[in-house]
């Protein structure tokens, strides 16, 4: 019985995106590299959500299209980051008006789903196929059932035990022996079908004003949370103006805050650019200067960062040069600048690494950067009754928020090309993992795949200790303790999707390249025809 219902939504799945264009059956490009007619790509952590992505692009969706299908395909496969009671932000890209803006729809201030309304928004004003094309495949995956991947089977280890003591959650995630599923278990999810079906035919309206909205409240208030009608009928997603940095002839756009790993990247970003110690060889040289930029980035943060994530300062003199001269005061490439010795040093504050994020481009170039997230990995560990919903956490100081989300698109705005897109997960260590795949990339001028791959360093200065990955180099390492690190090994720094067209997209389609990172169980999938 299982397998004719994973058969008949497979089935259903295709009739849903033939009705959206012709789709050849063109294999899959799991590993990254270059593509011969490519018509876009695709790369996030869960795989059914990247075919999702790639079969919407094959089909004549644009890159707006393809990132909306891939979240809400995530919504279905990855609910422990991707809940439709989650929030995000994106960073887009409009080839035709050479525009790129954000869009901000964080799940704010009491938990307010942000993620239904604000993929809508952004379909409505920048997707090219119908509303109903992008979310029914994440229905169907939904009411007819999918096996659990990897990647969401990763994030239930460690949470079966508390996800199974909540009666709807328990439901929600039960397998057929018993217990919370695992990877391979079938899982199917008929509650979040139905509200994806009434997202598909009636827009998001129905989850903020009607029933769905009445439930939402019903259920925040059983899990001790504030939500009310009012704060769902007001909630508005907020178009935002990028955090801007010039680098070379093209143009950085991070997200802005209350999305703070944004701004981090982009001071890290500066910095690194300004010393230009990752074009060169010297190995142990690009690990200092990683560091120490992404202490210095932290350290400023706490200047210019609000309780509620928001900028003190104006996003223009985050990485203006004076700024950037400020945060680099004392910077030798000989000698690590303790961390209390920086005016002022880091604040030490907890960060959530429950999120998920990807990345998509089609073939004019247009493209798009998404983080999203519960606020916590499986937000509350609650459900919202009789929707299949998992309750978003409410943002506060413990490291519930959305403050290490920041994905960044690499624009030229003079040629009107694309260059390279990437969005990180993975609490405080996502700003600098995405920093270290753009520089080696871009910088290094090293293959992408080579770049996501790469073994990768954090420090945020609280405390003054380098972790680095246990592949890195025993050089890299020995420059380190001679320059005056404190070093600790950790299993995995961040996760990171990301593209590169570094020739330039639509000019030099050949050229571009598609990445999920390794270290995770997602997906890097090329569509072409």
């Amino acid at each position: 019985m299982t397998g004719r219902r994973q058969r008949a939504g497979f089935a259903l799945f295709a009739l849903v995106l033939a009705g959206c264009g012709a789709a050849p059956d063109e294999a899959v490009r799991g590993t990254p590299g270059f593509v011969q007619g490519f018509y876009g790509g695709v790369a996030a952590d869960e795989p059914r959500a990247v075919l999702v992505g790639r079969d919407i692009l094959t089909a004549g969706g644009n890159a707006v299209d393809a990132a909306a299908g891939v979240y809400f395909a995530l919504s279905v496969t990855l609910p422990s980051s991707a809940g439709l009671a989650g929030g995000g932000t994106c960073v887009v890209y409009d080839h035709r008006s050479n525009r790129t803006e954000a869009l901000d729809f964080l799940a704010r201030p009491t938990a307010i789903p942000g993620n239904p309304r604000g993929f809508f928004v952004l379909h409505a004003k920048y997707g090219q196929l119908r509303w109903e094309q992008v979310v029914a495949p994440a229905e169907n995956l939904a009411r007819f059932g999918i096996p659990v991947s990897r990647a969401f089977s990763r994030d239930l280890t460690g949470y079966a035990g508390a996800l199974a003591a909540e009666p709807a959650t328990r439901r929600l995630l039960a397998a057929d022996g018993g217990g919370l599923v695992k990877e391979g278990d079938f899982l199917r999810q008929a509650e979040l079908a139905g509200i994806l079906g009434r997202l598909r035919s009636q827009g998001p309206g129905e989850l903020y004003v009607g029933q769905t909205a009445r439930a939402l409240v019903t259920a925040t208030a059983a899990a001790g949370g504030s939500l009310s009608l009012e704060d769902l009928r007001a909630y508005a997603p907020i178009w935002r103006d990028t955090v801007r940095l010039p680098f070379g002839n093209e143009i950085a756009h991070f997200a802005p805050p209350p999305a703070a790993a944004g701004a981090v990247a982009a001071e890290m970003w500066a910095q690194l650019a300004e010393t230009g110690r990752y074009r060169g060889n010297d190995l142990a040289l690009r690990a200092h200067a990683v560091a120490e930029s992404a202490m210095r980035a932290y350290a400023d943060r706490g200047q210019w960062m609000a309780p509620d994530g928001s900028s003190r300062v104006p996003l223009a003199e985050l990485t203006a040069s004076v700024r950037v001269s400020q945060m680099m005061a004392g910077w030798r490439d000989d000698r690590h600048t303790p961390a209390a010795e920086l005016k002022p040093p880091p604040v030490d504050r907890p960060e959530a690494a429950g999120a998920t994020a990807f990345v998509a481009v089609d073939r004019t170039g247009s493209a798009v950067a998404c983080a999203v997230t519960l606020n916590n990995l499986f937000g509350t560990g609650r459900v919202a009754e009789g929707t299949g919903m998992l309750l978003a956490a409410r943002p506060d100081d413990g490291g519930r928020g959305a403050i290490s989300l920041g994905p960044v698109l690499v624009i030229n705005e003079n040629s009107k090309e694309f260059r390279f897109a990437a969005a990180a997960s993975g609490g405080e260590t996502a700003p600098t993992a995405l920093v270290q795949v753009g520089m080696a990339a871009m910088a290094a001028q090293m293959p992408l795949e080579q770049a996501v791959a790469q073994p990768r360093l954090h420090h945020r200065g609280v405390p003054d200790l380098a972790y680095y990955e246990q592949s890195m180099d025993r050089g890299v390492l020995d420059g380190l303790l001679a320059r005056g690190y404190s070093i600790a090994p950790t299993h995995s720094l961040g996760l990171v999707n990301a593209i590169y067209c570094p020739l330039g997209l639509p000019t030099k389609p050949d050229s571009c390249a598609v990445a999920n990172d390794p270290r995770g169980a997602g997906l890097a999938a090329s569509a072409d025809r």
